[in-house]
C-alpha cells in the first residue's frame, strides 16, 4: 500500500492586469465623482428623476469603483498562513457586492419612476440635457478606459457594466430631455429611468450568478466524464476519483484528486504525475493540481466520492 500527495501550480496561468487596471480604476473614481456632484445638483435643480436615477448610479459607481481599485490591491497580497490560497477572493467579493448595490438601486428607482409616471413634475429641459451631456461624455471615457481590462478580470468587469450602464442611461436622459423640451412630454422621464433600470438589472444579474458560485466553491464547466476517461486510459492508471474542482476567482481553476495506481516504486509515479497534469492544464485550462497516489486504498471509486 503506498499513499503519495503531489501539489503543482503553474508558473505561467492567468494574465495579471491588477496593476494596470487599479492605476485606471483610481482616476475613473475621480472622475466619477465628479459627475456625480454636478447630476445630482442638477437633478435637483432642474427636477428630473432620470437625471437623479444618473446621478444615484454614478454615486454607486463612485463608491463601487473604489472599492474595486481597493480590492485588487489586497488581491496582489500574497499567500501568508492565514490566507494560504491567497487574497485573489476580494475581488471577487467586490464584484459580488458593487452588482448587490446596482441591483437595489435599480429596484428603487423602478419604484420611484412608476410614482412619478401618476404623478408627473414639470422638469427644466436645457438644464437635463446640458448636465446629462456633460455625464455622458465623461462617462464615455471611463467605459473606453476599462473595457480592455474587463475581459480579463470579473472585478474589473463589474465596475465597466456600471459604467456602461451610466453611459447608456445618459444617453437615454439626453434624449429624454430633447423631447421634454420640445413637446413637453414629461412622463418621458420615468419611462426611460424605468427602462434603463430594467437594462442594469439584466446585465447584473449575470454577474452576481457568477460571483455567487465562485464564492460557494461551485465546480466550473469541466467536461468530467471526459476527464475520467482520458486520465484512466493512461498507462498504470486503474481509477480517478474523490474528485474535487472549485475557482478561487474567475481565472484560477483548483483541481484535486486521488489516483489509483498499479503497485510501483514511489519515484515512477512521477512521469504519471506529469501527464495528468500537462493534460489538465493544456486540454481543460486547470492551473492548481493536487493528486494523491493510492494502491486499492478507498471502497468508494465513484469520480465525486466524499
Amino acid at each position: 500500500m503506498s499513499e503519495y500527495k503531489h501539489e503543482h501550480i503553474e508558473g505561467g496561468h492567468t494574465h495579471d492586469v491588477s496593476s494596470l487596471s487599479g492605476r485606471k480604476i483610481f482616476w475613473v473614481t475621480l472622475l466619477n465623482a465628479t459627475i456625480t456632484v454636478a447630476e445630482i445638483a442638477g437633478g435637483i435643480l432642474s427636477g428630473s428623476l432620470a437625471l437623479l436615477s444618473d446621478a444615484v448610479h454614478n454615486l454607486s459607481d463612485t463608491v463601487a469603483i473604489a472599492l474595486s481599485y481597493y480590492a485588487n490591491k489586497i488581491a496582489q497580497k500574497p499567500k501568508d498562513a492565514r490566507k494560504t490560497f491567497g487574497y485573489k477572493r476580494a475581488e471577487i467579493l467586490s464584484a459580488f457586492i458593487n452588482s448587490a448595490v446596482l441591483l437595489a438601486i435599480s429596484i428603487v428607482l423602478i419604484f420611484e419612476a412608476f410614482k412619478r409616471l401618476k404623478s408627473p413634475e414639470s422638469i427644466n429641459g436645457t438644464l437635463m440635457i446640458t448636465v446629462a451631456l456633460i455625464g455622458l461624455i465623461a462617462n464615455f471615457i471611463s467605459v473606453y478606459l476599462l473595457e480592455k481590462d474587463s475581459h480579463e478580470n470579473l472585478n474589473i468587469k463589474s465596475s465597466y457594466l456600471h459604467l456602461l450602464s451610466d453611459t447608456v442611461s445618459s444617453v437615454g436622459v439626453v434624449a429624454g430631455g430633447i423631447a421634454i423640451k420640445r413637446w413637453g412630454i414629461v412622463w418621458i422621464d420615468p419611462l426611460i429611468t424605468i427602462l434603463i433600470s430594467l437594462y442594469i438589472l439584466k446585465a447584473t444579474w449575470q454577474v452576481i450568478i457568477k460571483t455567487v458560485d465562485i464564492l460557494m466553491q461551485s465546480s466550473p464547466s469541466l467536461d468530467y466524464e471526459t476527464i475520467k476517461t482520458d486520465i484512466e486510459g493512461i498507462d498504470k492508471v486503474n481509477n480517478i476519483h474523490h474528485v474535487h474542482c472549485w475557482m478561487s476567482n474567475e481565472k484560477t481553476i483548483y483541481f484535486e484528486a486521488h489516483i489509483e495506481m498499479e503497485d510501483m516504486p514511489l519515484s515512477e509515479t512521477e512521469s504519471i504525475y506529469d501527464k495528468i497534469e500537462y493534460y489538465l492544464k493544456n486540454q481543460h485550462d486547470i492551473n492548481h493540481i493536487t493528486l494523491q497516489a493510492e494502491v486499492d486504498k478507498c471502497p468508494d471509486k465513484n469520480i465525486f466520492n466524499l
